[in-house]
């Protein structure tokens, strides 16, 4: 994600934003054990780093109404641009997919239908206002932290309310997808405990819509005819929804017979994410469009200026970042002055033998936020469920780069402005 040049004082913060003032110990042990158990935070620790806040941060209700339509807005141009993009082949050559998939987003076969749409969009405050890093278009994560560790924090603070359930909303409307018998798959990849506490927690939330969930892997779904079955020692037969918490470019790397076009192109049985996620998720997505006859205001204001990594100065000038064109959770971000130099060597020899895989961003001023823990660079990810705004994902971190050892916390809102 995107990052500060230099640290700003605390006089320096943004009004909007603030923290509040830390829950008791042996409350918040309770809460966090509750998060655990319930709400399949599985991984409350990173190390030796505590990875849930025990102080929410605050948004005045009048930003977030603000952020929520703005992430509405920029949904709804995403989805534009990926059925225009869909239909001209030549411009998938330059978001940096995999071969094979990017050969079969290129053919001409029908569509898998869709079993609905989730984003994220991940807004920082900066010295420029509110700017997104990146849109999570694919499979966006964070649900358990939105949607119950919120939830929790906010009935301690009884004057604030959460931003929504993002959960809740998605599982409402896979129910829906998935009809009167609401058999559905709920994939993700083995040894991942992030992404498969994720469909834990939404598989738990959609049971409670008398629907039927199962946690599987791709390789455990059969194809046939054009229907997706389950066959596994826990459930055989049809499913009515398949939710694949597994990146496309990683189904596109399994082996021809697992059937993984299925998930895309030739198949009956709804998915979620569709195919056309993928477009949106690439962070080389901003070098087409200038060949777009689809408007994207939004994305033009919020997003910051990205180029192909050999039109841009990254390599000498820190005030540009670098990144893979498929990069999840920050991992690839790379910075000079933020790297070991080994590490940095390393990324510019990447970057030229793949130019074509990575994409040079050009970095913002994060504004941190004074809060108890002391100044932290917050990222407010905002979800929508099939285009409407549904709640926030919050994460922070005492450096400017937010990933995957970033601290989550509640967002809450303030109506008493």
């Amino acid at each position: 994600m995107t990052a500060s040049l230099s640290p700003l004082r605390p006089a320096d913060t943004v009004h909007d934003l603030w923290a509040e003032k830390p829950v008791d110990p042996k409350t918040f042990s309770s809460l966090r054990r509750r998060a655990l158990l319930e709400g399949c935070k599985w991984d409350p620790q990173v190390g030796d780093v505590e990875t849930l806040s025990p102080f929410p941060l605050v948004l005045k209700s009048s930003v977030w109404q603000r952020l929520a339509s703005q992430a509405e807005q920029l949904a709804a141009e995403a989805i534009a641009a990926e059925e225009e993009i869909a239909r001209r082949p030549e411009l998938l050559d330059r978001l940096g997919f995999p071969r094979a998939l990017r050969a079969l987003l290129a053919e001409n076969s029908a569509l898998t239908p869709a079993a609905g749409r989730v984003m994220r969009f991940d807004f920082h405050y900066t010295t420029q206002g509110w700017l997104i890093s990146e849109a999570n278009s694919d499979v966006p994560g964070g649900f358990t932290e939105a949607s119950h560790f919120t939830p929790m924090m906010a009935e301690l603070f009884p004057h604030l309310r959460p931003a929504g359930n993002p959960a809740e909303i998605w599982t409402n409307a896979l129910a829906v997808a998935a009809g009167p018998s609401g058999v559905v798959a709920f994939l993700s990849a083995p040894g991942y405990m992030e992404d498969h506490q994720v469909i834990a927690f939404l598989a738990a939330r959609l049971r409670e819509s008398e629907c039927h969930p199962h946690l599987a892997k791709p390789e455990q779904i059969a194809w046939r005819d054009g229907l997706a079955h389950l066959d596994t020692a826990w459930h055989r037969g049809p499913l009515d929804a398949v939710v694949r918490f597994y990146q496309a470019e990683w189904l596109s790397r399994l082996p021809a017979k697992s059937g993984w076009e299925y998930f895309f192109r030739g198949g009956r049985t709804p998915v979620a994410n569709p195919a056309l996620a993928v477009i949106t998720e690439s962070k080389r997505f901003p070098l087409v469009w200038d060949s777009l006859s689809t408007a994207l205001p939004a994305w033009r204001a919020l997003l910051p200026e990205t180029r192909d990594p050999r039109d841009a100065p990254w390599a000498r000038d820190d005030g540009w970042l670098v990144k893979t064109a498929m990069c999840n959770t920050g991992d690839t971000v790379s910075m000079r002055e933020w790297m070991p130099p080994r590490d940095w060597v390393r990324t510019q020899l990447a970057v030229r033998l793949s130019p074509g895989r990575w994409v040079a961003q050009r970095r913002f001023e994060s504004v941190p936020v004074s809060t108890p823990a002391g100044l932290r660079h917050a990222c407010i990810g905002i979800y929508t469920v099939n285009g409407r705004a549904a709640g926030a994902y919050g994460r922070f971190s005492g450096k400017p780069v937010i990933d995957f050892a970033a601290t989550d916390f509640a967002l809450l809102l303030d109506d008493h402005e």
